[in-house]
C-alpha cells in the first residue's frame, strides 16, 4: 500500500480538473517552493514520459536526457531550468484549462493588479479567503466566460488549497501572482530586491519629499530605476514601463500609497 501512495496521481488522464492539477504539483514539488526542479523535475518528466507511452523509461538513457532538454525548452519559457506553476498549466491537458483560462481573463499583470485592488479593501497584500469567490467571479466575467456555482466552487477552493497553507483564510498578492503568465509576472522581476521594513521605509520618504504619504508615477520611475541600479539589475525602458503600470495599478488615481508599494517591494507587509 505504501508504494501505491507513492504512485503520480492523475498524470494518465486524458484531462485533468483544477483539482487534479494541484495534486500533481503538490505530488512533484515536494518541498513546497514553489518550483519543480531539480530531482523533482527528473521525476515529473520520467512519471509523465511513462504515463504517456505506457512503458517504462531509463533517466540514465542519453536518449531520456535528450527528451527532457528538448522538454524544458518548449516549456521553460523564462529558461530557469525549473517549472513553475504557470508553465505546468501549458503542460498539462487541464479541464477547461483551468489556469491558462484564469490567465485569458487576466491577459496582463496590470489587469490582475486593478482586479486584485478592488477586493485587498485595507491594502494589506492580502484577500480574504470570503472574498476570493467574488474575485475569481470578477475575472471570469470580465473575460465573457460562463461558469456555474459548482465550476465557481471548485476554481475558488483549488486556489485556498494552493495558497492559504497556514489556514489563517487569507491569500498574498505575490502568491495569487503565480498564476499569471512568467513574463506577465512582474513581481518574479524583485525577487532578489525585496527590501526590509527598514529599507522599505527609508527609501519611500527619500522620494515622497513633500511628505503626503504618496508618490506619483514619475518618483515611481526613479525610484525603480534606482533600485535595479542598487542591486545590479538590467532592466530596459519597455520592461520598466510595463512594471511602473502594473504598480500604478495599485494606485489611487495615481497615488501611490506607502502600504501600496509596500506589497510589492517588501518581504513581509509593515505591521
Amino acid at each position: 500500500m505504501a508504494n501505491t501512495a507513492q504512485q503520480p496521481p492523475h498524470l494518465h488522464l486524458a484531462e485533468v480538473t483544477a483539482s487534479q492539477f494541484l495534486d500533481i504539483w503538490k505530488h512533484f514539488d515536494t518541498d513546497g517552493n514553489g518550483y519543480i526542479e531539480g530531482k523533482e523535475l527528473e521525476n515529473f518528466f520520467r512519471e509523465l514520459e511513462i504515463a504517456r507511452r505506457g512503458a517504462g523509461v531509463d533517466p540514465s538513457n542519453p536518449t531520456f536526457r535528450e527528451k527532457m532538454k528538448e522538454f524544458m525548452q518548449k516549456f521553460d519559457k523564462n529558461r530557469d531550468g525549473r517549472i513553475e506553476m504557470s508553465e505546468l498549466a501549458q503542460i498539462l491537458p487541464t479541464e477547461e484549462n483551468f489556469l491558462l483560462c484564469f490567465r485569458q481573463f487576466v491577459s496582463s499583470s496590470a489587469e490582475f493588479m486593478a482586479a486584485w485592488r478592488r477586493y485587498d479593501t485595507d491594502r494589506s497584500g492580502y484577500i480574504e479567503a470570503n472574498e476570493l469567490k467574488g474575485f475569481l467571479s470578477d475575472l471570469l466575467e470580465k473575460a465573457n466566460r460562463h461558469y456555474d456555482d459548482q465550476k465557481l466552487q471548485e476554481y475558488t477552493q483549488t486556489i485556498l488549497r494552493m495558497f492559504d497553507l497556514n489556514g489563517d483564510g487569507k491569500l498574498g498578492l505575490s502568491e495569487m501572482a503565480r498564476l499569471l503568465p512568467v513574463q506577465e509576472n512582474f513581481l518574479l522581476k524583485f525577487q532578489g530586491v525585496k527590501l526590509t521594513s527598514e529599507q522599505f521605509n527609508a527609501i519611500f520618504t527619500y522620494y515622497d519629499k513633500d511628505g503626503n504619504g504618496y508618490i506619483d508615477e514619475q518618483e515611481l520611475d526613479a525610484l525603480l530605476r534606482d533600485l535595479y541600479q542598487t542591486n545590479k539589475k538590467e532592466v530596459d525602458a519597455k520592461n520598466l514601463t510595463g512594471y511602473k503600470q502594473s504598480i500604478m495599478s495599485l494606485s489611487d488615481g495615481g497615488k501611490l500609497y506607502r502600504g501600496e508599494l509596500e506589497i510589492v517591494l517588501c518581504r513581509e507587509p509593515i505591521v
